[in-house]
């Protein structure tokens, strides 16, 4: 299957859950091409941009754990 290029959002709202998403990325790390993470104190959220280059099939499993865990919303875009 042909890899594809995507940029996947990330927003953390529940501190718990900053191990379980870092657990997720790092099952992934293979595709990863960049990562760039932020913690937003005023807000009480941190974010996550990452670069990928992996299978749709791949993508579409780091969307599916991603949106599994409470206080985590995501949002994967994907080149054609």
């Amino acid at each position: 299957m042909e890899n594809r290029i995507a940029v996947v959002a990330v927003i953390i709202s529940d501190p718990e859950a900053s191990g379980i998403v870092n657990e997720i990325l790092h099952e992934y790390r293979d595709y990863v091409l960049g990562r760039q993470g932020i913690p937003y104190r005023e807000k009480g959220v941190s974010v996550i941009s990452l670069i990928l280059d992996a299978p749709q099939e791949t993508l579409n499993g780091l969307s599916g754990k991603l949106g599994m865990v409470k206080g985590v919303k995501s949002k994967v875009l994907v080149t054609k």
